[in-house]
């Protein structure tokens, strides 16, 4: 369930996040720093909701939901996307969708390590994280 991915995870290694955000339309600018930052995930779980903050030196994020409910979200680089997450044979799967596109979100935990695979059309990024002690 969805308690594997509570905790913090420090971002570890990055491939392809540059080619990820291009995909996305997010700007030159934002993609340097985005691409230079080292962001920490700290994942809360409380029952069937779900508190998920992203925190660097560039922007905080947060949101909370439900798991299996649909709700509202507004990334970090400012997009309005419906979301709906949930927990599927291990993996936490985030969808976003805004504008007739579609991205997926896919964490996955093994042991102190969690793997954060971003997908939008035929661009795969992965994002490497490890539990903070």
């Amino acid at each position: 369930m969805a308690e594997a991915f509570a905790g913090t995870w420090n971002l570890k290694e990055s491939k392809n996040f540059d080619e990820y955000m291009k995909a996305l339309g997010v700007g030159f600018a934002t993609r340097q720093v985005g691409g230079m930052t080292k962001p920490t995930t700290v994942i809360e779980v409380a029952g069937d909701t779900v508190t998920l903050k992203t925190q660097s030196t560039f922007k905080n994020t947060e949101i909370n939901f439900k798991l299996g409910e649909e709700f509202d979200e507004t990334t970090a680089d400012d997009r309005k996307v419906k979301s709906l997450i949930t927990v599927e044979g291990g993996k936490m799967i985030h969808v976003q969708k805004w504008d007739g596109k579609e991205t997926t979100l896919v964490r996955e935990v093994s042991g102190n390590a969690l793997e954060l695979t971003l997908n939008l059309g035929d661009v795969i990024c992965t994002r490497s994280y490890i539990k903070a002690e």
